[in-house]
């Protein structure tokens, strides 16, 4: 699905084509930034005026607000205009008082996340899902988080749910059955992502911080692999969760955490060569991962309309190859990383 304005791209031998912009659904379950219902309609409405029809979302995100919100926004769209994303692995538990001490809003939907990565959580969860959204399908499912990156000292009890547990069967039951189209995980590090692979067949991936400006390395380990087996990657948090769209200022954010000083050095050289080349760092943050061939497509996750229109003109811009060779020339960039063909979007 797509639109001409922003051309699709295929998922594997699904039959599912999906806008290389999609739409990152975090935002919308966070009260800080997207506060209200009607703020969160007015961006949802401007993606779609833009022609993004790939909307990704999890019950994570705002403990169930974003599948809400996404859902009453789509739930009057033709059903075969859009591909819908979403996420198992956690469930959401009635507990107000924890809501209240994390958020410390009582607008916040009242529940506490549980990892639950067995059969039973899967079928639960995408049950769930379809409750909240309000809708009569999902297109493609994703396990949420799985891994040592998210799981730390949980990891092998959570990768037992999924494996001998029955998680990623329960996975296979829904796309055999028609109820999903496509399968895959939405994590932070490409490793799980090799070994899921050793024991399924999956569709796509969504793979978070791990193709960006500050980080390639997946272009000598994870790629090659899921280029010769068909499976399509969703690049997702392409500014390394805060770094590449504030630039190098102190106490700058990358992969959730504080940055190192190396990083903000790092980053500080690509930003004076993103600019001497014409451009801005989030610019040719948010362009870049469209350059490789696995990259089926990119999920920036916006705030407000403003913020989705300044980044939606920046694909609209060229960046000249220059950049992209200067860059591998001082060795901020891995040699074989390709760049994209700008503008993206005419």
């Amino acid at each position: 699905m797509g639109s001409p304005l922003i051309p699709p791209r295929p998922v594997g031998s699904t039959g599912l084509e999906i806008s290389r912009i999609g739409f990152g659904g975090a935002p919308l379950g966070d009260l800080r930034r997207a506060p209200t219902d009607a703020g969160a309609r007015e961006l949802l409405e401007a993606a779609w005026d833009a022609g993004i029809r790939y909307f990704d979302t999890a019950p994570f995100y705002g403990a169930g607000l974003s599948e809400r919100r996404i859902g009453d926004f789509l739930r009057d769209k033709p059903r075969d205009s859009y591909v819908l994303s979403t996420k198992v692995g956690r469930l959401l538990i009635p507990d107000r008082a924890f809501a209240m001490e994390r958020h410390g809003d009582p607008r916040s939907l009242p529940f506490r996340p549980k990892f639950d990565f067995s059969y039973d959580g899967v079928m639960r969860s995408y049950e769930n899902s379809l409750q909240r959204l309000g809708l009569e399908s999902i297109d493609i499912l994703f396990l949420h988080d799985i891994g040592a990156f998210s799981q730390r000292e949980r990891h092998a009890e959570t990768m037992a749910q999924a494996l001998e547990g029955g998680g990623i069967l329960a996975l296979e039951e829904l796309r055999a059955a028609g109820a999903v189209k496509a399968i895959g995980a939405g994590v932070n590090e490409w490793q799980i992502i090799d070994e899921l692979m050793n024991h399924a067949r999956f569709d796509i991936f969504l793979l978070a911080n791990r193709y960006t400006l500050l980080d390639q390395q997946v272009i000598d380990t994870l790629l090659p692999r899921v280029e010769r087996e068909g499976v399509a990657i969703v690049d997702g948090a392409p500014l390394n969760s805060g770094i590449l769209a504030t630039g190098p200022v102190p106490n700058a954010i990358y992969d959730y955490a504080q940055a190192s000083p190396e990083m903000i050095e790092k980053t500080r050289r690509i930003e004076a060569l993103c600019s001497k080349h014409g451009t801005t760092l989030i610019r040719a943050a948010l362009n870049f991962p469209l350059g490789h061939s696995a990259i089926t497509a990119i999920i920036p996750g916006f705030s407000n309309v403003a913020e989705f229109n300044d980044n939606l003109a920046g694909y609209r811009k060229p960046i000249p190859d220059a950049l992209w060779a200067e860059l591998r020339e001082a060795g901020l960039l891995h040699p074989n990383a390709p760049g994209p063909v700008t503008p993206i979007l005419a």
